[in-house]
């Protein structure tokens, strides 16, 4: 059981400086494994909501794996939308993906307008996370995929600090760079990946959060040395 208390992250990332900087971030290695563990689950995502978009990635990674899928992708940020809309339009995929400034928390959609609600790396940003948790749920249809994935809680700073080792060192050939604003970015990066950790749920305080939903502990589990992932059907 974790140890080390919670410290939320603001809600919204909405500086210039901090979605160029996530933007800049290399996450293809996870955006691609959520989206090949995603189509594990539902293969055939039709109709498809991202909450915490981003700056889009995933849903652009998510419509070049499955042709037939079309996402509403939302985010609170006006700055990571603008990086969105630049990288929707870059991989050609103003049609199938369509960025919109909603709230996660309180959207206005009916209940069960999607097959498939997805989200990743939002949920620790939330002060409290079980109003998100239950507008997702609300939003999947009969039948339909909840697939959320985040940052768990190591139990105390020194995990936090391997972690951060391992997933946040600049690479070899940045580390004695002489572009102050390279090493700067780099700093930046890691600093943020470390708050993200303090701000994060546990395994068994997401597996709370839920059970007033009716979705069961069991679809909550640790898929990595950093992420726990929620994967439910309706």
């Amino acid at each position: 059981m974790s140890v080390l208390p919670r410290t939320p992250e603001p809600e919204v990332m909405d500086s210039e400086a901090e979605a160029r900087d996530y933007d800049s971030m290399d996450h293809e290695q996870v955006n691609a494994s959520f989206c090949a563990d995603l189509l594990a689950v539902q293969p055939r995502p039709r109709r498809v909501l991202d909450a915490g978009a981003g700056t889009a990635r995933i849903a652009i990674e998510l419509c070049r794996r499955s042709p037939e899928t079309i996402v509403e992708a939302i985010d609170l940020a006006r700055h990571m939308l603008a990086l969105a809309a630049r990288n929707v339009q870059r991989a050609g995929m103003e049609v199938r993906i369509r960025l919109a400034r909603v709230d996660a928390k309180a959207t206005t959609w009916p209940a069960g307008s999607f097959d498939t609600v997805i989200s990743n790396s939002l949920v620790h940003h939330i002060p409290d996370p079980r109003a998100v948790f239950a507008e997702m749920w609300r939003l999947v249809g009969d039948g339909g995929v909840l697939f959320v994935r985040d940052l768990a809680r190591p139990g105390d700073s020194v995990q936090i600090e391997r972690l951060a080792e391992r997933y946040a060192t600049p690479p070899e050939g940045n580390r004695a760079s002489a572009d102050g604003e390279v090493t700067a970015m780099h700093a930046r990066q890691r600093a943020l990946f470390v708050a993200s950790l303090h701000a994060a749920l546990t395994v068994d305080e997401v597996r709370a959060m839920i059970a007033p939903l009716g979705v069961p502990g069991a679809a909550v589990r640790m898929t990595s040395d950093r992420h726990w992932t929620l994967a439910h059907l309706r």
